[in-house]
């Protein structure tokens, strides 16, 4: 947003946009709170009516382009499906410890996928992430460092919670054995943001489109085949966690479930 277009309406919104504008101009680290005040045209006595920080503009932003990764991830598994939407999955993003598995629903749970690969809607959600950070780098290297987002940070849909019903979909059509369910979107997710990363850092390049959304798929397929052949160890997997799932945590034991203890996190990009 240019200077001086602001003009008495969303301030929190405009102030946003700016810092946006000026992660993709800058990088993560190369502006401050002032100079988005002047970017739309206040002085930072307003800006810090809706921002404390620096810090606090930075948190916002990384959980508002979350939400818009997380939405960006679902619609790409439901247009790998065929769907226009898929109420049922889209109640899991929301919920993703509702299991599709309880008794009544989902009555014919292949229905949606019988028609081609049930590992379809993942490897759209690989490509979506892929792309996402190849198309717009410094922004994914802002939400990619840690502290990016915190305990009360807010988003919805996390991308977290796509990939994690999309995992439950899979174990639920059997394309994905019960035993490799638990912690199985941490196994997915370090490859795929792992070839992210090396994409945008130039570490390894690819000739062209149909190369890189090959790459992605076989990826996630031969993540996929090693999940489905995995020895399980006999005391089961570790647990890991990351901010948002500490964050669901906390949700789940202040509404009086039952939650283990906390292990601290082991895993904090891109939250």
């Amino acid at each position: 947003m240019a200077k001086g277009r602001y003009h008495h309406g969303d301030l929190r919104a405009a102030l946003l946009d700016a810092a946006e504008e000026l992660v993709r101009e800058r990088g993560a680290d190369g502006w401050s709170l002032r100079e988005a005040s002047a970017r739309v045209g206040v002085s930072p006595s307003a800006a810090y009516h809706h921002f404390a920080s620096r810090d606090a503009l930075v948190r916002a932003l990384s959980e508002r382009i979350l939400s818009r990764l997380g939405d960006r991830l679902a619609d790409a598994c439901d247009r790998a499906a065929g769907e226009s939407a898929d109420p049922s999955a889209r109640e899991r993003v929301a919920d993703p410890g509702a299991s599709g598995r309880a008794a009544g629903e989902d009555a014919d749970p292949g229905a949606r996928d019988r028609a081609g690969d049930p590992h379809r809607r993942l490897i759209a959600l690989g490509h979506g992430y892929l792309r996402w950070a190849v198309e717009d780098p410094a922004v994914a290297r802002l939400v990619f460092g840690a502290g990016a987002t915190g305990p009360d940070s807010r988003v919805s849909p996390h991308p977290h919670d796509v990939l994690t019903a999309e995992l439950d979909r899979l174990a639920d059509l059997g394309a994905l054995p019960a035993a490799s369910r638990p912690g199985a979107e941490f196994v997915v997710w370090a490859p795929i943001h792992g070839l992210a990363v090396l994409l945008i850092d130039g570490l390894i390049r690819v000739d062209d489109a149909r190369a890189f959304d090959l790459q992605a798929e076989r990826v996630i397929r031969a993540t996929l085949n090693g999940l489905c052949h995995e020895p399980a160890p006999a005391e089961g997997w570790p647990a890991v966690h990351t901010t948002h799932t500490d964050r669901r945590r906390s949700h789940l034991g202040q509404e009086g479930e039952q939650v283990g203890p906390g292990a601290g996190d082991l895993l904090r990009q891109a939250e």
